[in-house]
């Protein structure tokens, strides 16, 4: 593991040094099965027995109902944008809560088939607030109210969940599943990308209320179609073994850490760390309001973007990388998901707080 690096990427994003290891010591011959896993059928008992083990575990760990389906699709949580609409909204009316880059594109992709109401749009805020539950004005003939759970870019996430007037509630918890216990049953429909907090690079999660699968529009491609999921359990086609077989070490790992109450501690710890040092000093100006802060990105910009450019390149050199902020907000963020240790985060301030000292203006 020498020469490794704290990757404060927005995703894909570190992996815990424990499921690193369990990756390394089967990559070649999985359990004895002369495999490696991605080299299994996915039909085989051996894979089978993959699958089904990730699966259950994600039940356990998020404590899913057993009236909802889970299903494990390719796309990203991109590809999603257009499955929620094509499943669900079929020509009809939805709400959608604009607080961030991928919310919007989500709202974006629904228009091609159905109609869109914005129940909220932070844009003339630069994305800086989660909306109170005044701040929503919902349409009474929308099916469902869609809104993305955490805000990498602009470093902003829902602490409590709206109020959605017994409308179906849709989430986009991309950046934050699996860091902090939620009440699934608060939702009918789930999804998330999985670089972030649940594994690797492509894969999708969906979680869905099986009330709500029904046939799709006609044009819905069979790969996106939730119906034929829940037929075929996921696998209508080969479906991404690997990160499958990742998402369920990655889910030992937290149930071996003590599950989600133990990640959400040590997550608002970390956070504490950092955020507890940008209020105590005038150098860096944090992007996000207070009260409407993330847990899992830490936006924030120097007096400069001059300083930015410094700022990340010599942290860098100290092995503090993917510090630079995304193109529409500038800056740097710092993503500090579930695998980011808390002697990352220490370092970081401690970095931080001699390079506002020595460029002081």
């Amino acid at each position: 593991m020498k020469g490794r690096v704290f990757n404060f990427a927005a995703g894909p994003s570190m992996l815990a040094d424990e499921v690193l290891d369990e990756l390394y010591e089967e990559f070649y011959n999985y359990q004895n099965t002369g495999m490696a896993v991605m080299e299994m059928s996915h039909r085989g008992k051996d894979y089978l027995k993959i699958f089904e083990e990730a699966k259950q575990r994600l039940y356990r760990v998020m404590e899913i109902p057993q009236e909802y389906e889970v299903f494990f699709m390719h796309g990203g949580a991109t590809g999603q944008f257009a499955a929620v609409a094509l499943n669900l909204l079929k020509g009809d009316k939805a709400d959608y809560i604009l607080t961030g880059n991928f919310s919007k594109k989500a709202a974006m992709e629904a228009m091609k088939y159905g109609q869109v109401h914005i129940a909220y749009d932070g844009k003339d805020n630069g994305y800086r607030h989660i909306p109170k539950q005044e701040e929503l004005s919902f349409d009474e003939d929308s099916k469902y109210v869609h809104l993305c759970s955490n805000n990498t870019i602009f470093g902003t996430q829902w602490k409590t969940y709206p109020d959605v007037k017994g409308k179906i509630l849709v989430g986009d918890l991309s950046s934050d599943i699996l860091s902090r216990k939620i009440d699934v049953s608060r939702f009918g429909l789930i999804y998330a990308g999985a670089q972030k907090n649940i594994g690797i690079a492509g894969i999708s999660v969906v979680i869905i209320r099986k009330d709500l699968i029904e046939t799709p529009m006609a044009i819905t491609p069979d790969i996106l179609s939730y119906e034929l999921m829940a037929k075929h359990d996921s696998m209508l086609n080969t479906p991404p073994t690997y990160p499958i077989y990742v998402l369920g070490k990655v889910l030992k790992w937290i149930e071996e850490s003590g599950g989600l109450e133990a990640i959400e501690s040590r997550n608002r710890e970390k956070a504490k760390i950092l955020y507890d040092y940008l209020d105590t000093q005038s150098f860096y100006k944090p992007h996000a309001e207070k009260d409407s802060r993330s847990l899992m990105n830490v936006t924030f910009t120097t007096p400069n973007e001059d300083l930015d450019k410094k700022f990340v390149s010599e942290a860098a050199e100290r092995g503090l990388v993917s510090l630079k902020g995304h193109r529409l907000v500038g800056g740097l963020r710092a993503s500090i998901y579930n695998a980011m240790p808390k002697e990352a985060v220490k370092k970081l301030v401690e970095f931080m707080d001699g390079f506002a000292k020595e460029n002081a203006l």
